[in-house]
């Protein structure tokens, strides 16, 4: 299985020459080579996680892709048809079985509404948390897609995140909001927090690609 990051939070895992799709927001580039993608998970409903004009590249390349999210992107994207998924759920997509951890967005601030959050475990191998730091209780992750800057960030909680969840191996995510001198600082403390329990850390940049 190849995890690629673009962008942000957007990611594409690959398998069996087929791929999903994972939150291609606001500030993602336009993704190509659609036409093996099976499925596209939204894990909340801010636009730095999905937008109108990505889901609708997406359409345009494989028209009946299925769409898996929480409600609150269902009530936001009502042009579209939206599976609706819970913490607890499990999607089997050939060649992909997604389980779905959380149910809520970390906290920003008291005065912003908390949002539906759903993270993902793919394959029982590859752990996105979305937009929390949601642990995957009892399972060994291989790869874990870290967050890395964000308005509801600390990096000391992300490193206990990581810390928590004990990956073989991990990268940093949910990096646009950052500098350059931030995106560096903040893989250098996820790198300290993998290595705590004997994983590796991996610097990917956009468009980089690892394999489990």
């Amino acid at each position: 299985m190849r995890v690629t990051k673009y962008e942000h939070a957007a990611l594409r895992i690959d398998e069996a020459g087929r791929a999903l799709i994972i939150d291609p927001g606001s500030f993602t580039s336009p993704l190509d080579d659609l036409q093996n993608v099976v499925g596209v998970v939204l894990t909340h409903e801010h636009p730095d996680h999905w937008t109108p004009q990505h889901l609708d590249r997406l359409r345009k390349s494989v028209p009946n892709v299925p769409i898996y999210a929480p409600e609150g992107v269902a009530k936001a994207a009502p042009g579209y048809d939206i599976i609706v998924v819970h913490p607890g759920d499990t999607v089997t997509l050939e060649p992909f079985t997604l389980e779905f951890f959380g149910g809520t967005h970390a906290v920003i601030h008291e005065s912003i509404p908390v949002v539906d959050n759903v993270g993902v475990l793919v394959n029982d191998e590859f752990y996105y948390p979305g937009d929390s730091y949601t642990v995957p209780k009892g399972r060994d992750v291989a790869l874990l897609a870290a967050p890395i800057g964000a308005p509801w960030l600390k990096i000391g909680e992300a490193m206990d995140f990581v810390l928590a969840v004990k990956p073989r191996q991990a990268f940093g995510t949910h990096d646009m909001t950052v500098s350059q001198v931030g995106r560096d600082m903040g893989r250098a403390r996820l790198t300290w927090a993998t290595e705590q329990n004997g994983g590796a850390f991996l610097s990917l940049d956009p468009g980089d690609s690892t394999d489990i």
